[in-house]
């Protein structure tokens, strides 16, 4: 009987702005170990015996992204495939479409376990431990999931209320006062959101209490798009039918009306990072309780979370703060109102800000850019090609570009010309010309671009040819 990961990455992770942007979210986060949120969970995932392959499921404007950060695990080898929403459903259909097309390529018996990409486990034996128990529950028929015991209470997660194994009722975010009752009956859990079940039994509990979101999801992978590459394959779900899906989560949909759900309680340093408080909760306080992360000088100051990526942090009889750096925002917030940052998002969302959807490095498949300084008719940006990415052939209405070579070799399309420029060497691209980027070397290729012009956003550019499929 086998058994297929699957690893649901999508939202925008609005509670972690600045470190978490629309078009490059959560999941993608770098731990103090270097590995990113979903990286861990790729790494728990295929360390569960019997696994041969992985699934993710994912929007299609992060295939890229999510392609990457598997490929850089070396250590896993194992064959992935991608399904690409085209629009975020909600965990309901993501999991519709995983169990389908489970179905179509392992049969009705394969074992599903649905991961979050975005938790830390800090107990793998614990972690393993539990999912032998959830797939030996799940070889009988059963859905199970795994309940964290709590530590304390806690309004940010949903709980489990639980007899032994057999789950008594699921329910919402607590206050605190409910929450405190919660924890001091000892038959509460957290809802890690964690699943294990045979894919014939969650199509037919599908089919029994959300049918709508079953049918949609069918009728959009069957229209999907596939494509297959040596050690990947993705399938993008077909946009007109996925839309039909009604917008509800798994647990809502099916967990609170089936009769057939077990419970497995574990403590295994569970950590659903949701908020800034989450995060610092990853970092060993000092004896002042300030958990800290970069260059921060402090005087009177506790109980705070302070982070940088780069600048000097200086605080002066603060307490109870979170305070986050990035290059190109700063979040100033009290430590009791972490959950709020995603009504900032929301609001720097409505109003247009960029600041909600990029970081100044922005990932693109071919590689970054990163923009370095700007003003009026001028930006400066320091770009970088993995080997063998390549942009688009392009050209722009408004704008002329400077290309310095700093490290690599660049292959240059420049209107009529093709030219092999080293490192120091530089080419002119006067607005109008059809060029391209490509690096054909095995390292990284860095240039400096120098953009002139009376207009200089993103959206001035006409694509010729682009081996990613962007139009």
């Amino acid at each position: 009987m086998k058994v297929l990961p699957v690893i649901i990455s999508g939202g925008a992770g609005s509670r972690l702005w600045p470190a978490s942007r629309q078009l490059h979210p959560k999941p993608f986060l770098k731990m103090s170990d270097g590995h990113s949120l979903i990286q861990h969970t790729v790494l728990r995932a295929a360390s569960i015996e019997g696994v041969t392959e992985l699934v993710a499921v994912t929007s299609k404007g992060h295939l890229f992204l999510t392609k990457d950060e598997f490929d850089e695990l070396d250590a896993v080898t194992l064959p992935r495939t991608f399904l690409l929403e085209p629009d975020g459903r909600d965990t309901a259909a993501a999991v519709a479409a995983a169990a389908i097309h489970a179905k179509a390529t392992q049969g009705p018996d394969a074992i599903l376990c649905i991961f979050p990409a975005d938790h830390m486990i800090g107990d793998l034996p614990a972690f393993l431990c539990a999912m032998n128990r959830a797939i030996e529950l799940a070889r009988h028929g059963r859905i199970s999931t795994l309940g964290i015991s709590p530590d304390r209470p806690d309004t940010a997660f949903g709980y489990i209320e639980a007899d032994g194994e057999k789950v008594v009722r699921f329910v919402e975010k607590p206050d605190a006062e409910t929450a405190k009752s919660y924890v001091a009956s000892k038959r509460f859990f957290w809802n890690a959101g964690i699943f294990c079940f045979k894919v014939q039994v969650m199509l037919d509990e599908m089919a029994s209490h959300c049918p709508a979101v079953i049918e949609a999801v069918l009728e959009s992978y069957e229209n999907g798009t596939v494509t297959r590459c040596e050690r990947f394959a993705s399938i993008e779900l077909s946009a007109e039918h996925f839309a039909l899906a009604p917008r509800i989560s798994l647990d809502r949909a099916v967990m609170e009306k089936t009769g057939n759900l077990a419970v497995i309680p574990c403590e295994m340093g569970w950590n659903d990072i949701g908020s800034w408080n989450a995060m610092a909760d990853l970092i060993a306080p000092d004896e002042s309780g300030n958990r800290i992360r970069g260059d921060v000088h402090m005087v009177d100051t506790v109980d705070s979370y302070i982070s940088s990526d780069k600048r000097v942090i200086g605080t002066v009889g603060v307490s109870g703060l979170v305070i986050v750096d990035s290059p190109d925002a700063l979040l100033v917030a009290s430590r009791d109102r972490v959950q709020d940052v995603k009504k900032l998002f929301e609001g720097l969302k409505a109003s247009g800000h960029e600041v909600h959807l990029l970081h100044n490095t922005v990932h693109r498949p071919w590689g970054t850019y990163t923009v370095l300084e700007e003003g009026e008719r001028f930006k400066i940006k320091r770009i970088e090609v993995k080997p063998g990415g390549r942009l688009s052939l392009q050209m722009h209405y408004h704008r002329s570009e400077h290309w310095v070579v700093v490290s690599g070799t660049a292959k240059i399309v420049n209107g009529d010309q093709e030219l092999l420029l080293a490192t120091n060497q530089s080419t002119y691209i006067p607005c109008g010309y059809k060029h391209r980027l490509e690096n054909p070397g095995n390292i990284g290729l860095v240039i400096i671009e120098v953009q002139s012009g009376e207009y200089l956003g993103e959206d001035d550019i006409v694509r010729f040819d682009d081996i990613y499929g962007r139009s």
